[in-house]
């Protein structure tokens, strides 16, 4: 069943349970949001003015690196600081469901019970706006709910390890001593978004060694910068090296602030978010103004080598355009070009 839209007083009510600490108001929201069922923008919008004052560390690296364990034992540290903690964990898209496939609990159940803490999993649901635009949502809503520290834990495939770094004030690369997997960092730009590195399940043999491999690939950064990033071992099983590594993150916290980096970050991150927001809509009111049997058309006649993509572009284009203005008389159809022509 679809939820119905809200009225403003009933979006304002919900945002102010939400900052006086009600949980079920703060899930309720966030189900809204991460489902985009009406009323999720007026929930965004009522937050927005709230938000900006919790810090926000993207988490990402390949899978069996241990990050859900470093995570939990990240949660667990800053609350033993008193920061409230929110865990965004996201997860892989069931093919059946469209939920998430892990599931957040299953993972970090030592978490449980603590009203300062909370965790939620999204669904990599291959939207426009990806993980940059749904994450950062999520996270607002948690920002003005009053979470000091947010955490989010990428599934470590793909392009959501990138998307991370448009949504995070600092991300951590975690990596995992066996061979290998330093190359497979750099080979899939980890290396380029990294402002901290963990080797976790340091108590394996060949964690001095990765480290070395990790600090000697950082050298070729085409970015360089004045922070100088740290590389940490970590067994987050036994919680070892945790407390280093809350650490450094707050140095690099206190660090971005006091150059201005902090600001310029966040600043980016809403202008991508913005381009985003705006490319989406776009793209739906495209999709919306075209019929399937057109673009199904166009895609046989590039198949059949009788029209160029670029002519079919431009075809597509000026069939929405009608679409959107049916009164407009239809402009001449495009020749396509000699077949020598690079399209």
């Amino acid at each position: 069943m679809t939820p119905s839209s809200l009225s403003t007083s009933e979006v304002s009510d919900l945002v102010a349970r939400i900052e006086q600490g009600d949980r079920v108001a703060l899930a309720r929201a966030i189900s809204r949001v991460e489902n985009e069922t009406p009323g999720s923008i007026a929930i965004l919008d009522a937050c927005f003015p709230r938000t900006g004052r919790a810090f926000r560390i993207g988490v990402t690296g390949p899978p069996g690196a241990g990050k859900s364990t470093l995570v939990t034992r990240l949660a667990q540290e800053y609350r033993s600081r008193g920061e409230t903690v929110a865990i965004v964990a996201v997860d892989p898209t069931s093919p059946f469901t469209g939920g998430a496939l892990l599931g957040d609990r299953v993972r970090m159940g030592e978490l449980a019970g603590d009203d300062g803490v909370f965790i939620r999993s999204m669904a990599t649901r291959g939207s426009m706006g990806g993980l940059a635009v749904q994450t950062a949502q999520v996270c607002d809503v948690f920002d003005a709910a009053g979470f000091s520290r947010i955490l989010i834990e990428t599934v470590g495939v793909g392009q959501s390890e990138l998307e991370v770094a448009q949504t995070a004030d600092s991300t951590t690369v975690v990596l995992v001593p066996e061979s290998g997997d330093a190359v497979q960092a750099m080979k899939a730009g980890l290396m380029e978004i990294g402002d901290l590195f963990v080797v976790n399940k340091a108590d394996r043999d060949g964690a001095d060694r990765a480290v070395f491999a990790i600090r000697s690939a950082l050298e070729l950064r085409s970015i360089r910068s004045e922070w100088n990033v740290p590389v940490l071992l970590t067994a987050a099983s036994i919680g070892r090296g945790v407390s280093e590594y809350v650490e450094r993150l707050e140095e690099h916290l206190a660090f971005l602030a006091g150059r201005g980096d902090l600001e310029r970050r966040r600043r980016e991150r809403l202008s991508q978010r913005l381009d985003d927001l705006v490319r989406d809509r776009l793209w739906s009111g495209f999709r919306s103004r075209v019929t399937r049997e057109s673009r199904e058309s166009l895609v046989v006649a590039m198949l059949e080598r009788r029209m160029t993509p670029h002519v079919a572009a431009d075809r597509l284009l000026e069939s929405a355009e009608r679409a959107a203005s049916p009164t407009a008389p239809p402009t001449a159809s495009p020749t396509a070009p000699p077949r020598d022509a690079e399209t």
